[in-house]
């Protein structure tokens, strides 16, 4: 900074701040901690490296990268923002599949509500149109067991332990 007060990192090391400091303009004097948890993870020499390789346009937001990734490994040392990453991706697996089981009972209350469509009746002349195209016979009585099936299978027992039709 140059001025009155110097950057963070300087008073920290306990060195004269320059006007051209690389610290000066994202460690401000009023936030001595920001640098105190970088410094102490990467280490000051290293910091100013990544920095100085860096467009200046892109220098803020690095920045605020180490500080993340310090804060992170001083609350866990060995997994770091790994860790708080790991943890995020369970969560959101662990969200996503409780919503498909909610997403699955309310289909199945729905199909619970919904009234059992009628089957349409096949007369005698759409069964002689269906035996003149050589269809098998199973096909022409379909009405009777395809409510059976139906119903069958809403008996069965649901992933969710509990029946869904009695």
């Amino acid at each position: 900074m140059g001025g009155n007060s110097p950057c963070a990192s300087c008073k920290l090391l306990r060195r004269r701040c320059t006007k051209d400091c690389i610290f000066a303009p994202y460690f401000p004097p009023d936030d001595p901690h920001k640098f105190a948890i970088v410094h102490k993870v990467f280490g000051a020499s290293n910091v100013s490296k990544m920095l100085q390789e860096l467009p200046v346009h892109q220098r803020a937001d690095a920045v605020s990268s180490l500080v993340y990734e310090a804060n992170a490994r001083v609350r866990d040392p060995v997994y770091g923002c790994v860790g708080a990453i790991s943890f995020l991706q369970n969560q959101v697996s662990q969200l996503q599949m409780q919503l498909a089981v909610a997403e699955a009972e309310i289909l199945c209350i729905q199909m619970q509500q919904e009234p059992m469509m009628p089957t349409p009746q096949i007369g005698p002349d759409d069964k002689s149109f269906l035996l003149q195209n050589n269809l098998p016979h199973q096909y022409l009585n379909f009405t009777s067991s395809s409510n059976n099936v139906i119903h069958d299978s809403l008996k069965r027992e649901s992933i969710f332990g509990h029946d869904m039709v009695s």
